[in-house]
């Protein structure tokens, strides 16, 4: 059985986006995807979905859809007050959907301490979009992959794949799932982002390089799915001078010449000729992902070591969910891969 979505309205910024595109760096192509893999891993595991499967990312809320046949949804991120034909429902919820319900979520609420400004969806079957370069997400700068690769408008109708859930389980009660805590420091309200020192680090000042893990850093508005830009204290360089480009990925911190960092994201371009002091460990993506505009970041400087071990524990996570789902008949953990750890650039 297959399915269709209507988008009644988008909010600010709707788009299909999976775990990305991955492999074609060389072709200046960007990965792209959902910036929090782990929010849409997470949602399609509990709809019964392969772990790649194409979702929706929703950014400042504000969406409305409706679903033009039985299925079963699930999403992860901030919830914007997310309501289904009135009733409230939750992040990281699976939740059963009947013919004609329409889900809305509210706007963004920066007043609270732990709102975000993105949500990803799961439909059970996986939005079903041409496949391109091996993803179907979207790539809103090339503009191509996704729906017509673009953003998503009012009267978009998405087709879903087939449903991978028997009709019990697409009919049975709603169940949640334990979200991963966002870690904010309880002293200053900071979110804390964990990073590796940077091949450029040493051209910034004694005084710079303490004032970047030591001060708190805002988010301001112009951030968007190719980096975040930040606002704090001016980093100096020793001394100025050009420098050659080199690779960048996301997670990426680049000092330009504004002494303000911007850490890369999903959508950042392949190469960068801005210093690089830091990458934010791949184990933290989520949490920048989901930082507000106008939230505080914190840096802490890792090593190789202690980044790894980030890594397992986010693996420890979903492996924990799948044995959980399947002891509920739900899905064997051998049918998805961890995290998107099969694909490599």
């Amino acid at each position: 059985m297959t399915g269709a979505v209507t988008v009644l309205r988008p909010g600010m910024l709707a788009s299909v986006q999976d775990l990305g595109r991955h492999g074609h760096r060389q072709l200046g192509i960007c990965p792209g995807g959902a910036l929090d893999t782990l929010a849409l891993v997470l949602a399609n595991r509990l709809v019964g979905n392969p772990d790649g499967a194409a979702g929706l990312e929703l950014t400042m809320g504000g969406c409305e859809l409706r679903f033009e046949s039985p299925t079963r949804v699930a999403w992860a991120g901030d919830d914007f007050d997310a309501r289904l034909d009135g009733r409230p429902v939750w992040p990281g919820w699976s939740v059963p959907v009947r013919a004609g319900q329409i889900l809305k979520f509210g706007r963004a609420n920066r007043s609270r301490e732990k709102a975000g400004i993105r949500t990803w969806l799961a439909v059970a079957g996986g939005i079903d979009v041409p496949v391109i370069l091996g993803s179907r997400s979207t790539d809103l700068k090339a503009g191509f992959g996704g729906h017509q690769g673009r953003a998503l408008k009012a009267g978009d109708t998405l087709a879903c794949g087939p449903c991978p859930l028997t009709k019990a389980q697409l009919e049975s009660r709603s169940f949640g799932a334990r979200m991963p805590p966002w870690r904010i420091d309880p002293t200053d309200g900071a979110i804390e982002l964990r990073i590796i020192p940077g091949p450029e680090l040493e051209l910034f000042t004694v005084a710079s390089r303490e004032q970047l893990w030591r001060d708190a850093w805002r988010i301001t508005p112009q951030s968007n799915r190719m980096g975040s830009r930040l606002e704090g204290p001016e980093l100096k360089r020793k001394r100025n001078g050009d420098m050659l480009s080199s690779g960048v990925i996301p997670g990426t911190i680049q000092v330009p010449p504004s002494g303000q960092p911007i850490v890369l994201m999903g959508d950042a371009q392949t190469t960068g000729g801005y210093p690089r002091v830091g990458v934010v460990i791949r184990a933290d993506l989520w949490k920048l992902a989901q930082a507000p505009l106008d939230g505080r970041l914190r840096f802490r400087v890792v090593d190789a070591g202690e980044a790894l071990a980030a890594w397992d524990e986010q693996k420890r996570y979903l492996a924990h969910l799948a044995q959980g789902l399947a002891s509920m008949g739900w899905l064997a953990p051998a049918q998805n891969s961890i995290h998107g750890e099969t694909h490599a650039d």
